[in-house]
């Protein structure tokens, strides 16, 4: 199964702090730290002078939990950002803009000047998702003034909850669409075929859910499989997203002003900056995006939360909690297209 010391080791060489002049290769490697889906990782990175083009990589969908990419593009959007950070940290800030032709892509150009490392940039190499109970303790207003500012992206609007009885209200919604996503089969295999049981299958493949990072032991491939398929129920998986939520000090919904690509990539942008900012203020954070993948439930909790009318792209909780293992990520030279001659 391979040692926990072992992937420890070979995560932390993906996520080791940029030099002070990092090359194009390092700034890809930031990016990919961004989160993402399942954590398929479903980009590549086109590399030209003056700018890098982050693509979406089909052949990574997840087309039962997400249909019509938003996800996808959504992940686009937090890989962006992690690269705008990281550039403007080594002082080649410049512009990050969605390019609507062919599938879709977004674009960062370069530009020059002095360099800006800030909080959110320092926090990349330290974000990750921590699906487990958190403490209950509540965050101090100043520090959700600081969540809100760092989210603010043209287009899309930030909810925060806070209130004990809305956060209710959110949990029998992430109920009803953890129950109906449970009750399709194809959702099941669709999501057991991302899940990595033991170390050495984790950095095998590169990407996945692996189970240590959400608090599960470790087994053997085909043992893990089997545990899967006989512990992976309703009530089970119900159970523990009320004690996390529960436990957690509230719950932040993104809302973008248009239902399409660019906003979706504007979402994942927003999200990714209010993780890194929450990070840099000690807090944690884990997707529980039930009530916006199942089409059905979208409008009751659009009206829930105060935009009754428009789609909710994103939902997350948090709060203090555990360092849980870091998720895998896929090299650079994995995820690169070829580099021009020149290019650096």
């Amino acid at each position: 199964m391979g040692s926990l010391e072992d992937y420890a080791a070979a995560v932390a060489a993906t996520r080791a702090r940029l030099s002070e002049h990092p090359g194009l290769k390092d700034l890809v490697r930031y990016a990919t730290l961004a989160a993402n889906g399942h954590n398929t990782q479903p980009w590549r990175f086109d590399l030209a002078k003056g700018r890098i083009a982050t693509l979406p990589d089909f052949a990574r969908r997840t087309p039962v939990v997400d249909p019509d990419d938003h996800h996808l593009f959504a992940s686009l959007g937090c890989a962006g950002e992690n690269l705008a950070l990281s550039a403007a940290a080594c002082g080649r800030g410049g512009v990050l803009r969605f390019e609507p032709g062919g599938a879709g892509s977004l674009v960062f150009e370069f530009g020059g000047g002095r360099a800006e490392r800030s909080a959110l940039f320092e926090a990349i190499p330290k974000r990750q998702s921590t699906r487990a109970d958190y403490d209950g303790r509540p965050v101090a207003v100043s520090d959700l003034e600081a969540l809100a500012a760092a989210a603010r992206v043209p287009g899309v609007h930030l909810v925060l909850a806070t209130d004990r009885r809305q956060i209710e209200r959110v949990l029998e919604l992430v109920a009803a669409g953890n129950s109906a996503q449970i009750a399709d089969p194809a959702f099941v295999r669709e999501l057991k075929a991302w899940l990595r049981f033991n170390p050495r299958e984790a950095l095998q493949m590169g990407d996945g859910l692996f189970s240590a990072a959400s608090g599960n032991p470790n087994l053997p491939t085909w043992l893990g499989g089997l545990m899967f398929d006989r512990v992976f129920r309703v009530a089970t998986e119900n159970d523990k997203y009320a004690r996390q939520l529960r436990s957690s000090a509230g719950v932040a919904i993104f809302v973008s002003e248009q239902d399409d690509k660019d906003h979706w990539v504007r979402a994942g942008r927003a999200c990714q900056r209010f993780a890194l900012q929450a990070t840099a203020l000690g807090i944690k954070h884990a997707f529980i995006n039930q009530p916006v993948e199942v089409a059905a439930l979208r409008p009751q909790f659009a009206s829930l939360v105060g935009t009754p009318g428009r789609r909710p792209d994103i939902v997350m909780r948090f709060g203090y909690g555990p360092t849980l293992p870091f998720s895998p990520r896929r090299p650079p030279e994995a995820v690169m297209t070829s580099v021009p001659e020149g290019v650096a």
